[in-house]
């Protein structure tokens, strides 16, 4: 896989990010998660630029939730239960997202990145119940920034560690990213501080 993206990367660049991270929003069976951790990993060893990773992954995300909620609203339900197979959406996992989007609403956009399964569907939920642009946005694009941040940020910080650190957080799902997420962001907060510090520095 790693080979595959670093092809992609080679060809494509940035371009290549955003339009994995949308396909793989709307429903393909892609490796969102992996993809990102190891394109933190790439940029924690001047491959890629940090900045130039998490604006192109936050991209593909909003893009790919935001074209999932306009499926939802405009095609509806029955077509959802029709053809969801086609890109992956099982009857199985439409159910479960189906309970959570009752049971939590508008958080599901924001925590449900986390879950795999879940993360494909809940944005054709959101636009199936004609949930209100303003707010679907607001909380689609506040998750996808904490899961973009989260995983690229794993990436980065623990270095050729990525793909064990991956297999722990993939291995213990939602629980886990609960703690990592602020530890992650504090972790990076840190490091761009610290950064920006340096860079003021060598220009006095």
């Amino acid at each position: 896989m790693e080979q595959v993206i670093l092809d992609l990367l080679s060809q494509y660049g940035y371009l290549a990010i955003f339009i994995f991270l949308v396909l793989g929003i709307v429903g393909l069976p892609l490796p969102d998660e992996i993809m990102m951790t190891f394109i933190g990993y790439l940029s924690s060893i001047g491959h890629l630029s940090l900045y130039g990773t998490f604006l192109s992954a936050l991209a593909g995300s909003v893009g790919g939730i935001s074209i999932s909620y306009f499926l939802g609203q405009k095609l509806g339900y029955p077509f959802l239960k029709r053809y969801g197979s086609k890109i992956f959406i099982t009857q199985p996992r439409l159910h479960k997202s189906q309970l959570m989007f009752r049971k939590y609403g508008k958080w599901v956009l924001f925590f449900g990145y986390f879950i795999p399964g879940v993360r494909h569907i809940t944005a054709y939920m959101a636009g199936i119940s004609n949930m209100a642009w303003s707010q679907f946005i607001l909380y689609a694009f506040m998750g996808a920034i904490t899961w973009c941040s989260t995983f690229i940020g794993l990436g980065y910080l623990f270095g050729s560690h990525w793909h064990r650190l991956f297999e722990i957080t993939h291995q213990y799902g939602a629980l886990l990213a609960f703690i990592l997420i602020p530890i992650v962001l504090a972790l990076l907060i840190r490091y761009l501080l610290l950064h920006q510090k340096r860079c003021n520095s060598i220009r006095k």
